[in-house]
């Protein structure tokens, strides 16, 4: 097994948050819950990237900031119509999901 970090994103509702994800790229890879109508846990991955998105409350707040390198963030900006912006280490983006969370995305400079 590889080691790796997860980040745990606070969602109000996990099925509008996987939406938004998936048009990020991510696709959803399982979901749990305890019983039936309890809060959702859901993992959602783009290639190697994995994010669980929690309607558990404590389990994370809402307004985290995660980074994100990605090939073409210019593309990824044309999805969600935001701007992109030069940066010393990379071309950036800033996403906000349903939620608040803030996803700064970036292509690094070759």
């Amino acid at each position: 097994m590889d080691e790796e970090v997860i980040p745990v994103l606070r969602v109000a509702d996990a099925a509008a948050a996987v939406a938004w994800y998936e048009r990020l790229g991510f696709a959803k890879q399982w979901e749990h819950r305890f019983e039936p109508g309890f809060p959702a846990f859901v993992e959602v991955a783009r290639g190697g990237v994995r994010l669980f998105l929690s309607e558990h409350t404590g389990d994370a707040r809402p307004g985290t900031l995660v980074y994100l390198r990605v090939r073409d963030v210019d593309a990824v900006a044309a999805e969600f119509e935001v701007p992109v912006e030069d940066a010393p280490w990379a071309r950036e983006a800033e996403l906000r999901d349903p939620d608040g969370n803030r996803l700064r995305v970036g292509t690094p400079n070759a």
